[in-house]
């Protein structure tokens, strides 16, 4: 496992005066934890502030009785150790540590790698025992360059858990890969339904332990995002047939995993680093009290996540345990990308350093974020890794919300309009994500909503969308937004609104179910809503059957077409040309030929007005039309553009 040294330290970042380091000394091994074999189990935690600390030996995941007590040895740079003789596979373990007098609460220590239910002790397994049939052979698929991905992102129990999905293994790590499930109608679902749509990659939302539901109810429906971490690294348990076996969730997750490998379909991994579930009960604190956290001059705990804490990325012994835990995903589960949770939380110098060590595992991995802070940190904004200063990020994408709002209006007023909706000014938002917030000389940057200069230093540095799991679903929101317009012209809006985000440069992202429609009946946040609400209705898949096939429409073409897919800000600048058009219509051009594609030249035009406006040809080139109307037909020449309301039009020279 990779490691690096106290050079990445920056001092100036420390927040408990001069002594840190001689409090807190780092340690650089990737001991720590449990290192078993079949001889012995080694355990070392990292507590230099205890006084004390033991070890605790359980037959059980929960409740029962101690079945032993280890002091721990004190050791170097902090640690505490003791080794376990003899093969004790199959019991559990917790950790304490006396602290100013008293003892603290008894927790797994937070390189824990596998968990028994609700993650509150971890349990000693041989991982090799986890692997599916032919792990060692398991390959991911191959990922030349970024913008060749196309994500799509799901939730395990919502892939699933409606009557109507055909899958037996409702709401586990199983349901997904289970092969031949049709909804009532007899039409895919589950992973041949990724398959049939074309999609490259799926971002799973997160899978690790987290701590808002209770895994030892098996009766009453629960539901969460995940967004609120507990074990690091152990897969959630309510996602595993049996809780309490901390190897069986290992096991089901890595089949998961493989059964999407074999099927050509990479993993992205949604990783929550930022903040813990709790604060001063983390097993964090509990170890290492204060440490792992940005703390105010008063001596609060600082709270830019707004989930009560932050943790503090710059801390050599926070940065180490971000690396070797997304390490750990990767060489043990073969994970095959990861988008961090506010991102902008994390320093720059934390997440390329992660960058470069993952590169070099797998080159083709795929690294993304949200690059903002919902509140204030005590870090300043300049080497905190927001979208601003994605251009410091190495081989790491940010989401456009320029382009996301800028589509379908303010995520955050519900009434507000995009572009798509019939509300012209916001043609320059559209454009900004359209060329993937790389400078263009044609983008007026004053008139774009958020940003206003460009900010990303290649088009793989952006992440394009037009929703997702946060705020409503992008039908939700144009039946609220735009209530007065008729079901199909919503429906024309909408599939306006997905032309957009899979013709634009950069990474395209959907959202799952936005390519037939779906809906969480207008609640906005639906985190900890039951499954009437964010379950995937597989059933919208038939209603819906022409959206979802002009959206499979759209991924083969631009898998197909390198012009859509460009690789460097120069390439955009050189080979892109806007049309000078009426407000609320955008029209550009692309030199296909830069690239070789076998499209020479591409323009596309949107129609974001409710009215017909007719185009004259800018560019005398004989072009064949390839998308009209928000159909696909057969090309045929075209020298005059008749742009329907709420439409894509794209026409092409070969």
């Amino acid at each position: 496992m990779l490691l690096f040294n106290a050079r990445f330290m920056n001092a100036n970042y420390l927040q408990q005066g001069e002594n840190e380091k001689e409090l807190f000394p780092n340690y650089y091994g990737n001991d720590l934890g449990l290192t078993w074999s079949a001889q012995q189990s080694a355990f070392r935690i990292w507590a230099p502030v205890a006084d004390r600390a033991q070890l605790k030996l359980y037959n059980q995941c929960t409740g029962g009785k101690i079945l032993q007590t280890i002091e721990l040895e004190k050791a170097e740079q902090g640690t505490w150790v003791a080794t376990i003789p003899r093969n004790k596979e199959g019991l559990y373990y917790t950790f304490c540590i006396e602290y100013n007098g008293g003892w603290l609460e008894d927790v797994p220590d937070p390189y824990a790698k596998a968990t028994g239910t609700n993650g509150k002790r971890a349990m000693i397994i041989d991982l090799k025992k986890t692997n599916p049939d032919d792990w060692a052979n398991d390959e991911s698929p191959p990922l030349k360059n970024p913008t060749d991905a196309i994500i799509y992102e799901l939730h395990i129990r919502d892939a699933s858990i409606n009557a109507n999905s055909g899958i037996n293994g409702k709401g586990k790590f199983l349901g997904l890969t289970e092969t031949g499930t049709k909804n009532n109608e007899g039409f895919a679902t589950g992973i041949d339904h990724l398959i049939e749509l074309g999609v490259t990659h799926i971002h799973l939302l997160p899978f690790f332990d987290f701590n808002s539901v209770d895994e030892s109810d098996t009766v009453n429906a629960q539901y969460n995002w995940g967004y609120d971490p507990l074990n690091y690294n152990s897969p959630e348990g309510s996602y595993a047939t049996n809780t309490e076996d901390g190897s069986v969730r290992i096991r089901e997750l890595k089949k998961l995993i493989k059964t999407f490998h074999d099927n050509g379909l990479a993993v992205v991994m949604d990783v929550v680093y930022n903040h813990t579930a709790l604060t001063e009960h983390s097993y964090f604190n509990q170890l290492v009290p204060g440490y792992y956290y940005r703390k105010t001059k008063e001596g609060a705990f600082s709270n830019a996540t707004a989930c009560g804490n932050e943790t503090a990325s710059e801390k050599e012994m926070m940065r180490m345990f971000m690396l070797q835990s997304v390490l750990y995903w990767v060489t043990e589960y073969h994970v095959d990308g990861f988008r961090f949770d506010l991102m902008g939380v994390h320093d720059i110098e934390t997440m390329n350093i992660i960058s470069a060590a993952v590169h070099k595992i797998k080159p083709g991995i795929l690294l993304y974020g949200e690059g903002w802070v919902p509140g204030s940190s005590t870090l300043p904004e300049t080497v905190l890794a927001v979208k601003k200063n994605s251009a410091l990020l190495n081989d790491i994408a940010v989401f456009s919300d320029e382009l996301r709002d800028g589509i379908k209006g303010a995520v955050f007023d519900d009434a507000s309009k995009g572009f798509v909706s019939n509300n012209p000014g916001m043609e320059e938002s559209v454009k900004f994500g359209i060329v993937a917030a790389c400078e263009h000389p044609q983008v007026i940057y004053s008139k774009v909503n958020y940003s206003k200069a460009a900010y990303a230093k290649s088009p793989g540095n952006i992440i394009n969308y037009a929703d997702c799991h946060d705020n409503h679903t992008l039908w939700d929101k144009l039946c609220i937004s735009a209530a007065s317009a008729t079901n199909e012209e919503r429906i024309s809006m909408h599939k306006l609104a997905l032309s957009i985000v899979l013709t634009s440069q950069g990474i395209p992202f959907l959202h799952a179910g936005t390519e037939f429609l779906r809906s969480k009946k207008g609640i906005e946040n639906s985190y900890n809503s039951p499954d009437s609400i964010n379950a995937i209705d597989w059933s919208l898949k038939t209603k819906n059957r022409e959206v979802f096939s002009y959206v499979q429409q759209l991924i083969k073409m631009r898998k197909e077409h390198p012009a859509f897919t460009l690789q460097t800000a120069a390439q955009i600048k050189d080979n892109f040309h806007f049309f000078e058009t009426v407000p609320g219509v955008i029209g550009y051009q692309i030199n296909g030929t830069a690239v070789n594609d076998s499209w020479q030249q591409i323009q596309l035009w949107f129609n974001g007005t409710n009215v017909e406006n007719t185009i004259a040809q800018p560019i005398k080139t004989i072009f064949k039309k390839a998308i009209e109307n928000n159909f696909f037909v057969v090309p045929e020449p075209a020298d005059i553009l008749i742009l329907q309301p709420y439409s894509c039009t794209l026409i092409y020279s070969d």
